[in-house]
């Protein structure tokens, strides 16, 4: 059976760049690939997926194309002497297309290779809980801390080999650090089981660091609290992660604040909330009354008949946040005293004050009247 022309079996014009092949013949692979087709067509399958096989790797190649351009089928048939005959070089552009279809069906990332062809990870991030003040959240802070970090084995000199004795190349990925599993069409490369992607073996480890070639020690960063952070918020750390392996670059630390619960404030982002108490005098009279701020003291006028639960307002008393323009405010919440403990004297002061007030009728209360009016709705 005489073979079909290799543009036509591509689906490509004679005059098609490299990359136009190359499209053609991923989207033919995909399409006919055996494990992609079983049953009754998968015959036929196989056979169209040869075809488009063997029409790549003659069109890949330019000395076989120009043959092929020359001579038709019998100017890269291996049983005939010519350019494209026996010995002829070329097929990496097969393997190089071959290797993006793997890489579509198979996405593989996180990783890189390093020299000698083995795998490179990246090192994994860190993370580090610091607990701060509402003060130091808010003025900011330099601090250090202390965190996990490995350093070479001064045993082994970072080997990972016990003294007198050497690694070996690994003889299962000849020191590739990986191995290639076949199956089917498919050859997948993956990190080699025995040397685990390092292409060494270490016969006798080191005692010290157990052939990992470095040991788990603690370092001391200096870390820089910017003024205004918030609870839950991260400082990335560049580079003070895990390391890598097989010479990949290390992870990232991330210092993860946590606020330390304040005696008198509470924070809402940029905003200070705080109970203030006041006697119950000094509601009813007014006054004047120390509130306490981040800064100091500062001053609120109480105005008489200041009812509990009223919220006097401190502008520009808050905190400034890390990407604000101006502090947040300062939010006072009044918590009227009942005064406990009195005296008989006490106490009979405030039972003439309540007669007094109680023939003063509604005027003396604001709510009470209200609340009558609600209660009689209630229960009719």
């Amino acid at each position: 059976m005489s073979k079909r022309d290799f543009y036509e079996v591509l689906g490509v014009p004679k005059n098609a760049s490299e990359d136009e092949i190359k499209k053609a013949y991923r989207k033919l692979a995909m399409k006919h690939h055996p494990d992609r087709n079983q049953g009754d067509t998968g015959k036929a399958a196989e056979d169209r997926f040869k075809e488009a096989k063997e029409a790549y790797e003659m069109l890949s190649d330019s000395q076989k194309r120009a043959a092929y351009d020359q001579y038709g089928h019998a100017g890269v048939d291996p049983n005939m002497r010519g350019p494209g005959g026996p010995g002829a070089e070329g097929f990496g552009g097969f393997a190089e297309a071959f290797g993006d279809i793997f890489g579509d069906m198979f996405n593989q990332g996180g990783r890189g290779r390093g020299q000698g062809g083995r795998q490179v990870y990246r090192g994994s991030d860190l993370s580090y809980a610091m607990e701060v003040t509402l003060e130091e959240a808010a003025r900011g802070k330099d601090a250090q801390i202390r965190i996990p970090s490995w350093e070479a084995c001064e045993t082994c000199h970072g080997n990972g080999a016990k003294p007198g004795t050497s690694a070996k190349t690994c003889g299962t990925c000849s020191g590739s650090g990986t191995v290639q599993m076949r199956q089917g069409f498919f050859s997948v490369q993956q990190t080699c089981p025995h040397c685990r992607g390092t292409g060494k073996i270490i016969p006798e480890p080191c005692p010290s660091c157990q052939g990992q070639g470095r040991v788990k020690k603690q370092k001391t960063l200096e870390v820089k609290i910017p003024a205004g952070i918030d609870d839950g918020m991260r400082i990335r750390s560049t580079g003070n992660g895990e390391p890598g392996t097989n010479g990949g670059p290390p992870g990232d630390l991330y210092i993860e604040i946590r606020m330390k619960k304040h005696d008198i404030f509470e924070r809402d982002g940029d905003d200070l909330h705080c109970q203030v108490p006041v006697s119950f005098i000094t509601a009813a009279l007014g006054g004047e009354i120390d509130v306490p701020t981040l800064d100091g003291k500062a001053a609120i006028d109480i105005p008489e008949g200041t009812q509990a639960g009223k919220q006097f307002r401190l502008r520009g008393k808050g905190v400034k946040g890390v990407r604000a323009s101006y502090p947040g405010d300062l939010y006072c919440h009044i918590a009227v005293e009942t005064p406990v403990k009195l005296t008989e004297h006490q106490r009979k002061l405030l039972r003439e004050l309540e007669e007094s007030l109680k023939k003063g009728g509604a005027r003396h209360s604001p709510s009470g009247e209200s609340w009558t009016d609600k209660l009689k709705s209630f229960f009719s």
